[in-house]
């Protein structure tokens, strides 16, 4: 599988992205934000996580904006896989491409851990190859991870299995470490081609990371 993984002046998770994928057996190749046109043989495009333009404004606000944009928005519209993670996230969001919004963490403090990450609903691309319960160990680092949406939007994501993963301790109990509503980790869009989560599994992918829980997230994109 062909993925572009595109880069941002701040990016700082592009690398261990590039990495994962291909010690998973992926082809990358890296994109510049300026870059107008995606390869056209790609079938995965990837925002990775970092602090694109300083996250000024808010995180992502000045991300939407930049030329690569309008084709990873065309790209997810026609049916293409997109999968944004911490930073890229939020950048799904700023662009609509997924309801709701990111806040301030609760405790307005960075929070930089691993994390368990409880499978919520496993009937698309990204989580096939993982059963729902099953409780992974996942790093997150953000300040604003703080996941919000309203009480209709909430109950829309709910009604058509758009929750993926929530935050949760060892055991699988609800343990919140952001104050995402609901404790919600991941979500994605109705047609289930564009995926959002705050936790990093491609810092997941070996043993000595702590990890290799991100494995089979990933090999579910990559299949």
């Amino acid at each position: 599988m062909k993925v572009a993984v595109v880069v941002f002046p701040g990016t700082n998770c592009e690398m261990d992205t590039k990495y994962a994928c291909e010690k998973l057996g992926a082809t990358v190749e890296l994109v510049f934000h300026k870059n107008e046109k995606l390869p056209s043989d790609i079938e995965l495009v990837i925002l990775p996580g970092g602090f694109s333009y300083g996250d000024y404004l808010r995180s992502a606000a000045i991300a939407k904006f930049s030329p690569i944009m309008k084709d990873v928005i065309r790209f997810a519209n026609e049916g293409g896989k997109v999968l944004g993670i911490c930073n890229g996230f939020q950048m799904l969001l700023e662009m609509r491409l997924l309801p709701g919004a990111m806040k301030r963490n609760s405790n307005v403090h960075f929070i930089s851990k691993y994390h368990h990450l409880k499978v919520i609903d496993n009937n698309n691309r990204f989580l096939q190859k993982l059963n729902v319960g099953d409780i992974l160990n996942v790093p997150i680092a953000h300040g604003e991870g703080n996941y919000f949406i309203d009480e209709e939007g909430l109950k829309e994501l709910y009604a058509n299995n758009q929750v993926l993963l929530k935050y949760v301790d060892a055991n699988g109990e609800i343990d919140n470490p952001n104050g995402s509503i609901d404790s919600i980790a991941c979500i994605c869009n109705k047609d289930k081609n564009v995926f959002g989560l705050m936790p990093h599994p491609e810092r997941a992918i070996e043993d000595i990371l702590g990890s290799v829980d991100g494995v089979k997230m990933l090999e579910g994109l990559l299949a």
